[in-house]
């Protein structure tokens, strides 16, 4: 009995590949609104962007690293294959985060392409990879959800660790040397992926290439019935006179991803007749998860935003000596400087020259904190802002198995069987909307920021949405590997990612509505009542979703 519960062995190779290849994009992702807001003259200066432009550019790049799934799907399924495709990306991302290291402008929009690409050929393949492994032997298939789980919490082991690593090597050494170490990351992801194969079969053995169909596209057709149409309408978006969706780049991604979404659809159109009712569930699960991911990378902007300059990061008295020891403190003192005034983004505010603006004053981090509490030394270590990402992480770490095991739990006391996997998905959204309310306690609690928040809240937040993300996220993979028809399971993980994609640029956007709302309570509120109406969706499709994956799993 022991025996059959066993994992593959190709699991623990998928999981530590795609450790690596997180810690990396992680690393990236905690220091990466800080590093474009950073002043140009600073010690170690960052690309002094403004908060509106950060945000914009931060959406946007997480946009466009979830949208070219699809086409590294694709390619994978008919041409490369998934190792291949994996390696591939895994090096484009590993040229990226080394591109990085280096100060300029065009250096680092270049270096947000490759790492763009990279995600594209990697991520939804080595995501397949996992399915394919399950369903490669009959033993494995009912493990395939906690598998998932399992792979998830690797990605989040990577999550956890890499802002350590950002904190001290940003602090001490500069940017360049934080963004280094997110590429050596990446090359030991490569070199392990392609060790560990020696060690099991089953990751080459199902990592075969599936030639379209005569009901399929050509690759040529897609070329220019859906590359050429998409960037077309990209480019339409960004030359709109004024702005539709808050920038040209918001314009510009939303019109091309709705050449994508048709290109999805026609999929289903196309299908088989038996493989039609999985698709247009896998659809209609996209379409309402959405809100999920523009709720949860809000963490890279707007709750950034919360834990630089709303919340008390002050070291506590017991951590003070193994914090200054690891070189992870930021010290800031009450002397009297020449400061650059910022917005409610913490970036410069600049004048009609484009020079930043400034003024006689105290570090900002007093802004918000009562003279009476101001340190008697005149200067206080704080936590790095960034060590606030690997909060989520570590919840995984230590959540996955309580999840795991309450859903097993569940599966032998429920006389109605196990929590079915879309289910799962709607109570990971019911989950999200309660975190957003937890920030409104947050804002309600500071006084609207007025003073110094526990970062307590923080801690808050992120354990409810962990939860919700673990209910949501890993099942979603799950959920596609199930229902996908296998000669495009790539393809429709590259679906899943899509909706990511417009999750993640809806989360650019929201966050730099911020500055707009003067009492921040608000802000959270707008990301409540959003998630429950995915609540909503989900709940009303549930039914119809339960019935199609059990009629289509047991067809399979």
């Amino acid at each position: 009995m022991g025996k059959q519960k066993k994992h593959p062995k190709g699991l623990m190779v998928l999981f530590f590949t795609e450790m690596w290849e997180r810690f990396g994009f992680y690393l990236l992702i905690g220091i990466f609104f800080l590093y474009m807001t950073e002043s140009k003259d600073s010690q170690f200066p960052g690309m002094g962007f403004s908060g509106v432009k950060a945000s914009d550019i931060y959406g946007s790049y997480l946009a466009l690293v979830y949208l070219t799934p699809f086409i590294g799907g694709l390619l994978a399924d008919r041409y490369l294959g998934y190792r291949l495709s994996i390696t591939i990306g895994g090096l484009l991302f590993s040229a990226g985060y080394f591109g990085l290291a280096i100060n300029n402008e065009t250096a680092f929009f270049v270096s947000l392409l490759l790492i763009i690409m990279g995600n594209g050929l990697f991520k939804p393949n080595i995501s397949a990879l996992v399915g394919k492994i399950y369903d490669s032997n009959p033993k494995y298939r009912d493990l395939k959800d906690s598998g998932y789980n399992i792979f998830y919490m690797g990605i989040n082991i990577g999550a956890f660790i890499c802002n350590f690593i950002a904190a001290y090597l940003r602090i001490n050494y500069g940017w360049g040397w934080a963004f280094a170490a997110a590429g050596v990351g990446m090359l030991i992801g490569v070199i392990w992926f392609w060790t560990g194969q020696f060690f099991t079969d089953n990751i080459k053995m199902v990592d075969k290439v599936s030639p379209p169909t005569k009901d399929d596209m050509p690759m040529k057709k897609i070329l220019y019935t859906l590359f050429l149409p998409a960037a077309v309408a990209g480019t339409v978006g960004w030359m709109i006179p004024g702005n539709i969706f808050s920038s040209d780049s918001t314009d510009a991604f939303i019109f091309f991803s709705l050449v994508v979404v048709i290109f999805y659809f026609n999929i289903y159109r196309t299908a088989e007749k038996k493989e039609k009712q999985p698709i247009k569930a896998l659809l209609a699960v996209f379409g309402s998860v959405i809100v999920f991911w523009a709720i949860f990378h809000q963490n890279g902007a707007a709750l950034t935003v919360w834990a630089e300059n709303y919340t008390n990061r002050q070291v506590p008295e017991l951590l003070e000596e193994p914090i200054k020891t690891l070189s992870l403190n930021q010290v800031v003192t009450t002397d009297m400087r020449e400061v650059e005034q910022t917005d409610l983004h913490g970036a410069p505010v600049l004048d009609a020259f484009g020079h930043p603006v400034t003024e006689l004053k105290p570090d900002p981090y007093f802004d918000n904190l009562p003279k009476e509490n101001w340190p008697e030394t005149g200067k206080v270590n704080l936590i790095s802002t960034e060590l606030f990402q690997s909060i989520n992480p570590g919840f995984i770490i230590l959540f996955t198995p309580l999840v795991v095991g309450f859903f097993n739990f569940l599966a032998r006391k429920r006389k109605k069987g196990p929590v079915t996997t879309p289910a799962k998905i709607g109570w990971g959204m019911v989950i999200t909307a309660l975190s957003a309310v937890v920030m409104i306690l947050a804002v309600i609690a500071s006084k609207n920021g007025a003073v110094k928040a526990s970062a307590g809240w923080l801690f808050g937040t992120y354990a409810v949405i962990t939860v919700g993300e673990l209910c949501l996220s890993p099942m979603g993979l799950s959920l596609v590997s199930k229902l996908s028809p296998p000669r495009i399971t790539a393809l429709m993980m590259g679906g899943w990612f899509l909706s990511t994609s417009i999750g993640n640029k809806l989360s650019g956007v929201l966050s730099g509505m911020w500055q707009t709302y003067d009492n921040k309570a608000f802000f959270f509120l707008t990301n409540a009542l959003l998630a429950m109406v995915s609540v909503i969706l989900i709940f009303s499709m549930l039914p119809w979703l339960n019935r199609v994956m059990k009629e289509y799993t047991e067809k399979k």
